[in-house]
């Protein structure tokens, strides 16, 4: 079997816009939530959200091509270009032409769907931009990718909501494995803050509503106050590479991406099994693509949303998986500083998976102050101060509306 790495990294987060930004904020435990700054939250009960500070789109594309993206795809090309400057491909016209492009979305353009659906019922249905449909669909983030950057590969998107990011690296594994490709960018990106977003995520009871006075303490998984997760949004890129093509090229090589195992709940649209076990299938899956025992892994990056049905029932899911190892393993949920990203959750995740690797750190669970024990979080989550430790192998997990599991393990190479 081709054995897949990981050459090249790109991120815009709410916690900074770039890898190291992001890394150095998350390993020390500082939070992005802030009072919401792109629309009046005002009308809303929500009135907080992770999002992204101070983006400049013009750092990384023309303004011609900015006008014609909505905000998820600008951040999607924007951590792909890091990436690929980061891998050392922005020039390798040969390899770019053959490279491939797996996008996880869970949305799209949402801020285009709100803004034009206010123009069309405002116009009496006669007005809305000619952009609107181009700029809306979740496959524009991968497409402008493989615009932008001249990738004449497969250009594929993956919408399995919170999973998405997750299962579009994972879907890169193979595409490597298999030989239709030597290189892939990979990740994630979404943005849906707007109000649409917050109204429509908040009538399903899903986001936190307490904590306006005190928004960086909103996201708080497997913690007793916890009441729902805080938006966040992004893009991550991962260049996934070939083993040998990315020695032959001398590249720089993080880590290596053992293995990822999916699963399907099949029981609700929005809720998780309660019993954890298809989730926990998704995790062993991954271990046994990986070859490894989960006595192996060392740091386990939650899914962790602050919602009370997420971190028990990921808890159970630990339990099962891995058995008497889960006692010793390494947890935390990063989201408890970006928020949830949603279909950037995965991607974002994985990142930090490889730079916790990379710097032998544990990040923590911020906010984190009493642990939800009666309510089955019984695990270590790191709360609110990050461990230095040897860490060979590193896991990911995202669980998405609809029953959607995915799991990724990475390690040093």
């Amino acid at each position: 079997m081709r054995r897949v790495v990981v050459t090249g990294l790109g991120c815009i987060s709410p916690v900074g816009n770039s890898v190291e930004e992001t890394w150095n904020a998350i390993a020390g435990g500082k939070s992005g939530v802030a009072t919401i700054s792109y629309y009046d939250p005002t009308p809303f009960k929500v009135k907080y959200a992770a999002e992204v500070k101070n983006f400049d789109a013009s750092k990384y594309m023309d303004s011609k091509s900015a006008r014609k993206m909505a905000r998820y795809s600008k951040y999607a090309v924007s951590a792909a270009k890091q990436a690929l400057d980061d891998a050392g491909l922005t020039d390798n016209k040969e390899v770019l032409d053959k490279a491939s492009v797996f996008l996880g979305v869970g949305i799209g353009g949402f801020e285009v769907t709100e803004s034009s659906m206010k123009s069309y019922f405002e116009s009496n249905f006669t007005r809305m931009s000619p952009m609107t449909v181009p700029m809306l669909i979740p496959n524009e983030g991968a497409a402008n990718i493989s615009i932008e950057f001249g990738l004449h590969g497969a250009t594929h998107t993956i919408a399995t909501a919170c999973a998405s990011g997750t299962d579009a690296i994972g879907d890169a594994l193979d595409h490597i494995r298999c030989g239709r490709s030597d290189v892939v960018l990979a990740g994630g990106a979404e943005s849906t803050q707007n109000g649409f977003a917050n109204l429509g995520f908040n009538i399903l009871q899903a986001l936190s509503t307490k904590w306006e006075n005190e928004p960086s303490k909103a996201s708080r998984p497997f913690d007793k106050q916890r009441d729902g997760f805080v938006m966040g949004e992004g893009g991550t890129i991962l260049v996934l590479e070939e083993y040998e093509h990315a020695k032959a090229r001398g590249a720089h090589i993080y880590a290596e991406l053992l293995g990822y195992g999916a699963s399907s709940d099949g029981y609700h649209l929005t809720a998780p099994n309660p019993d954890g076990i298809i989730g926990g299938r998704c995790m062993t899956l991954a271990m046994q693509d990986a070859g490894i025992k989960p006595e192996d892994v060392q740091y386990y990056n939650a899914h962790g949303t602050s919602t009370h049905l997420n971190d028990s029932g990921e808890t159970k899911m630990l339990h099962m998986a891995f058995g008497e190892a889960a006692k010793k393993l390494h947890i935390s949920s990063t989201k408890s500083m970006t928020g949830h990203c949603l279909g950037n959750a995965g991607s974002l995740e994985a990142l930090v998976c490889i730079k916790a690797l990379e710097n032998n750190f544990v990040p923590p669970t911020i906010n984190l102050d009493e642990v939800d024990v009666e309510g089955g979080c019984d695990l270590d989550y790191t709360p609110n101060k990050g461990l230095d430790t040897a860490l060979k192998i590193a896991m990911s997990a995202n669980f998405g509306f609809g029953g959607h599991n995915g799991c990724l393990v990475f390690a040093k190479i």
